[in-house]
């Protein structure tokens, strides 16, 4: 049987309540996504780490096939394979180095290594799925990207 009693709340949704409702609520200003495209990378705060000289190689060769030689089929597997290097290279700098510094003993080291290799392999495993179904021109964006990221 329902009940004959109303509630307080109802009360105050009316048409007059609703309308002062969203003149009181401030909304926030979006942004277009082309302003925040334009935003210069080099004026945002960022994080950069380094790695080996050969990484650097490689990050180049793969990038520049990639850009020189469109046709080649296995362009995605070869982003996707350094896309796993630089996942494991930055892990090892922001996470694992300042844990050698700060001599946390084998037994923490260790327990942490095995933690970031697990999260390098999800990371990797996802990206690659995204990375080999990829076209050239989509392929492109990320070499860009990688570029802006590796620059010195």
């Amino acid at each position: 049987m329902p009940s004959t009693t109303r509630s307080s709340t109802k009360a105050a949704d009316t048409p007059a309540a609703r309308t002062a409702a969203k003149e009181s609520i401030p909304i926030a200003a979006k942004t277009p996504r082309t302003a925040k495209a334009k935003a210069s990378t080099s004026t945002q705060p960022s994080l950069r780490f380094y790695h080996s000289e050969a990484l650097r190689e490689k990050t180049d060769t793969v990038l520049s096939a990639l850009e020189t030689r469109p046709t080649e089929p296995r362009h995605g597997e070869a982003i996707a394979d350094l896309v796993t290097e630089l996942i494991d290279a930055g892990m090892d700098y922001y996470f694992l180095k300042p844990l050698k510094q700060a001599e946390v003993g084998f037994v923490a080291e260790q327990s942490a290594r095995l933690g970031i290799s697990g999260a390098v392999k999800l990371l990797s495993s996802v990206s690659r799925k995204f990375l080999t179904r990829m076209d050239h021109a989509q392929l492109l964006i990320v070499a860009k990207h990688l570029r802006t990221l590796a620059a010195r």
